[in-house]
């Protein structure tokens, strides 16, 4: 808006301007529009800067008259435009926050997918079997001493478990100590007995390592072992646990076991167990049948390995015994081959797995 520079300027004029000016910032629909107005009244060449140009040619008693006239419009505009902008932003956040809102009380993921794996369902099954029947549990490294997980558990050194085309050795240690991935879970017993006075009464779940694999056998494969030491055991203690423990795992009242003699340089005597069972139908059924399923070694603890532990075999003996927990859940849970436990594939661990909230007890039940 031009002004004739040769003439006072009206107040009816001024507040037109205005009203004008003040129209056009309510009218800006954002901050680009806005930034328009502003330019157009506050900018270098827009209106109230003409005004305020227009006040050197006055005479001093124009200037008295409308300079406060002039400078009150341009605070004012200034002010009008920086309020509209805040409610612009305002309502541009308004916007983002309701296209963007989340609803907290509602689950992010409405049916979760992850599932518990067989292997870690059953170990939770077996310790609180074991847990009721008074074992504590004890773990231990997996890269372990050659002289734990060979010479303190009675394994003379040519013994083939010992030879590299059974077991996974690391390189030698600066000390000169041989170290193996290791191949059981007995190390820990050793542990156990060298830093635990009798009685002990420990299970040992956990991973062990061997050169092998098939369908029921891998590289890596998980085990749980069982120990107790005391004044007084027997094989008679070992059968009743082993029958105890069969019977709460696979959920039969009726157990019938079959012993078997063995040899472990660990145990003496050596025994193995077989468990009655009916394989017809494509099915295995407990406690009937026919036909027997291999279970695990065990037997008592033999005197030697005791010694070299620090427990005196004259005053005390024990039994031990031991299983694959992969392959008591292929058995319970009816997986055909063992490979697929260690391919993480959904597909097979969703049909497979466990709710996360499937926890297993003796009073509730151990299996869905």
């Amino acid at each position: 808006m031009q002004v004739d520079e040769s003439s006072s300027f009206q107040m009816n004029d001024v507040e037109s301007l205005e009203r004008k000016l003040s129209a056009d910032i309510a009218a800006a629909g954002d901050e680009s529009a806005l930034e328009t107005v502003r330019v157009a009244s506050l900018g270098k060449k827009g209106a109230v800067s003409e005004l305020l140009k227009s006040l050197g040619s006055m005479s001093p008693e124009e200037r008295r008259e409308n300079g406060p006239l002039f400078n009150g419009l341009r605070d004012r505009v200034a002010m009008a435009i920086a309020e509209r902008k805040a409610a612009l932003a305002r309502e541009a956040l308004d916007a983002r926050l309701a296209f963007e809102r989340i609803d907290v009380t509602l689950p992010v993921r409405p049916e979760p997918r992850g599932t518990i794996h067989p292997v870690s369902q059953v170990q939770d099954e077996i310790t609180a079997i074991f847990a009721d029947l008074g074992f504590a549990v004890a773990e231990g490294p997996d890269v372990e001493y050659d002289d734990y997980n060979f010479t303190k558990l009675n394994i003379p050194p040519d013994h083939p478990a010992r030879q590299m085309h059974d077991t996974f050795y690391v390189a030698r240690q600066s000390d000169g100590e041989r170290h193996v991935l290791r191949t059981h879970t007995s190390p820990v017993q050793a542990r156990v007995m060298l830093k635990q006075k009798p009685p002990i009464r420990v299970i040992v779940p956990g991973r062990a390592y061997r050169r092998d694999s098939d369908a029921t056998h891998t590289p890596m494969f998980h085990q749980l072992e069982a120990l107790v030491i005391d004044e007084e055991t027997n094989l008679g203690h070992l059968r009743w646990v082993v029958e105890q423990f069969c019977s709460a795992f696979f959920e039969v009242d009726k157990i019938e076991l079959r012993a078997r003699p063995s040899f472990f340089p660990f145990t003496e005597p050596s025994v193995e167990w077989d468990m009655r069972c009916d394989r017809s139908g494509g099915q295995i059924k407990f406690g009937t049948g026919n036909d027997w399923l291999e279970l695990g070694g065990s037997g008592m603890v033999h005197p030697r390995v005791l010694e070299m532990c620090g427990i005196d075999p004259a005053r005390y003996q024990g039994f031990a015994f031991g299983f694959g927990l992969d392959r008591m859940a292929m058995l319970k849970y009816g997986a055909p081959d063992l490979r697929p436990f260690f391919d993480s594939d959904l597909r097979w661990l969703r049909h497979y797995g466990f709710a996360a909230l499937d926890l297993p007890t003796l009073d509730a039940g151990l299996s869905r």
